[in-house]
């Protein structure tokens, strides 16, 4: 079974035969269209274009690859959420204390902790509170525990650095060792 990352390399050489086009041109196009969200792009190419849905999607992502903030973390924690920052810090110097192979990977809107797998997820959910997302899948929902979604089982809000306490902590180092 092909990698993802092979299946890319597939999809990428097969572009200009599938869909009428190399990348760089419907880069070129979609610039010059001044769209911006991924769902407005594929409805645009497959509406306007006839390129089916996955080629799409790919062109769309290639075509926002550059719009992600050069610091999202900065970004994220920027403004009215500036005074959530020390409890983000908390969270990462803990995480890395856990293990070598802690991956930090920040998003637009949140930052991922993984291992083998994503173990928790960062997210400054409103301008008062970080949602620390655990995946902690068979664990009770109990108290500051809460149901989460699916790529995390598990939530616990933190609205201080003081929240970012032992019990918290030992929820995150549960999360870690079961990514391993």
């Amino acid at each position: 079974m092909a990698t993802p990352e092979e299946q890319l390399a597939t999809m990428l050489a097969n572009l200009p035969q599938k869909t009428g086009r190399p990348l760089d041109r419907w880069l070129e196009l979609l610039s010059a269209q001044g769209l911006e969200k991924h769902g407005q792009i594929v409805k645009f190419l497959k509406a306007d274009h006839g390129v089916t849905h996955g080629f799409a999607n790919l062109i769309a992502s290639k075509s926002l690859e550059g719009a992600q903030p050069a610091d999202p973390v900065g970004e994220q924690y920027s403004g009215a959420r500036t005074q959530l920052k020390p409890i983000y810090d908390a969270i990462i110097a803990f995480a890395a204390s856990l293990g070598a192979d802690t991956e930090v990977a920040p998003k637009k809107t949140s930052v991922s902790l993984r291992r083998k797998k994503q173990f928790a997820l960062i997210t400054p959910a409103t301008k008062s509170r970080i949602d620390l997302g655990l995946a902690l899948k068979g664990n009770e929902f109990d108290g500051r525990l809460e149901m989460y979604n699916a790529m995390c089982s598990h939530r616990v809000r933190l609205e201080a650095v003081q929240d970012f306490d032992d019990e918290v902590k030992g929820w995150l180092a549960k999360a870690y060792s079961r990514a391993g």
